[in-house]
């Protein structure tokens, strides 16, 4: 066994350690609060909330989003309860999108592994472009793309319910129970945040440095839409894509690459746009993947001009 083969070997497994110990901190430490602050806000509120029908529903709906971060099988039940409700297209739109994007642990993690300023930047890209896409859809009238199956349909719930309709002071232990919630879903993202902190580190231990500039490097003006276009069907958590990213940036990956790469990722997937057919017409599935592909490239090519 080579020296050199040793020392990539090394570098590998202390990527590895490092990460996985600083995310798996740092992910009990978001979700708890996060588990905190849906104590307080349940469903019902968030789509009496919505139902209004001035300006300031979007701005609710994508702060509601970040507060309420759900993967693709329980944001689609939870959209066609607020369809139900009839909460307003626009902002029901404002918060399909803002809800993984601007998920807490997305931002924090991207805080810790790159750069607060990153961070900011990647929350006001994900901010503004969805409320202004559920303002612009909404007056094009997309809303006509909904199917009118969808606001009959009982809300379903893809995760056991968390009781919401209980009052939090009335719960005694309410506290015990988030951090079993959190225990619960950190056992489920464990393996994902693994396998990305894994790939991450190889890359970083074994990738040769030329390959990634070649493809991915800077003053690549392809690498940012194919991020984007790959982020996609990739679907890796954020707990996943984030360390993984790291691993390709130490090697020489455009940030603005890394930008698009996790929009892609986290704004839409296969999963999703399977399950929104039972809610929507092709021509609205085919907006809403247009608006997340365009923030995605528009994210890089941004970044990579103001940075």
């Amino acid at each position: 066994m080579s020296t050199e083969f040793i020392s990539m070997a090394n570098e590998t497994l202390n990527m590895f350690m490092f990460l996985a110990i600083e995310l798996t901190i740092l992910y009990i430490v978001i979700s708890y609060a996060i588990g905190v602050l849906q104590e307080y806000v349940p469903k019902e509120k968030v789509q009496t909330l919505l139902a209004s029908q001035n300006g300031r529903g979007y701005v609710i709906a994508a702060v509601l989003g970040a507060i309420t971060p759900f993967c693709s099988c329980s944001t689609i039940p939870f959209l066609k309860g607020l369809l139900k409700a009839r909460a307003g297209f626009g902002p029901t739109i404002v918060f399909l999108l803002s809800s993984p994007l601007l998920n807490p642990l997305i931002i924090g993690i991207l805080a810790v592994t790159f750069s607060i300023q990153l961070a900011v930047f990647y929350f006001v890209i994900a901010m503004v472009v969805s409320i202004s896409a559920g303002v612009l859809l909404e007056k094009l009238g997309f809303e006509k793309y909904v199917r009118p199956e969808a606001y009959a349909e009982q809300e379903k719930s893809c995760t056991p319910s968390n009781k919401s309709s209980e009052k939090p002071s009335t719960e005694p232990n309410r506290w015990i129970k988030i951090w079993r919630s959190t225990w619960k879903d950190f056992k489920k993202t464990l393996p994902y945040l693994l396998v990305g902190v894994s790939i991450g580190s190889i890359i970083y231990g074994f990738v040769p440095t030329e390959l990634i500039v070649k493809y991915a490097g800077e003053n690549k003006w392809y690498a940012i839409p194919i991020a984007a276009v790959i982020g996609i069907p990739l679907y890796i958590r954020a707990s996943a894509i984030i360390p993984l990213s790291a691993g390709l940036v130490k090697k020489g990956m455009a940030m603005g690459s890394v930008m698009a790469l996790i929009i892609g990722s986290a704004g839409a997937s296969l999963t999703e746009v399977i399950l929104l057919r039972s809610i929507f017409e092709k021509q609205m599935i085919a907006a809403f993947l247009t608006v997340v592909l365009g923030m995605a490239m528009a994210a890089g090519y941004l970044y990579s001009v103001v940075f």
